[in-house]
């Protein structure tokens, strides 16, 4: 049996793409690195230092543990997944489906990441803090 080659077209509630929207929007990285996402998985030391800003993943250097602790929330939020090989887990990054959807829709729509609200930051960081395991 042949494998299909498009896309599946899962059906998300509105909630959880609003609370995903709201995380892509509010993380710190551009649109680029998750158009990138997209097509190939993307490692963490890419996004990371100097080399995210030449990227253009990122508009400021951050630390690898930053950019590891905002990429952990992206997949506990259901944007992005951990690549594995045959070793086990990478320090590589892909979207899932629910990802796909939405970057595919800002690309499109207007090209960048929209700037969150003060509000939306707010529950978004509120979000955040309450799914911190203890």
């Amino acid at each position: 049996m042949k494998a299909s080659t498009q896309p599946l077209n899962l059906a998300y509630t509105d909630r959880s793409i609003t609370r995903a929207e709201r995380a892509l929007c509010g993380a710190p990285f551009q649109l680029t690195l998750f158009t990138a996402m997209k097509e190939k998985s993307v490692p963490l030391p890419y996004i990371a230092g100097e080399k995210g800003v030449k990227e253009d993943y990122t508009l400021t250097s951050l630390s690898e543990q930053r950019v590891e602790r905002e990429l952990m929330w992206l997949i506990q939020v259901g944007l992005l997944r951990r690549e594995v090989d045959g070793q086990g887990i990478t320090d590589s990054f892909r979207l899932t489906p629910l990802g796909r959807q939405i970057v595919d829709k800002w690309n499109t729509q207007t090209g960048y990441l929209p700037q969150p609200a003060w509000w939306e930051r707010l529950v978004n960081r509120l979000i955040r803090w309450f799914s911190l395991p203890f």
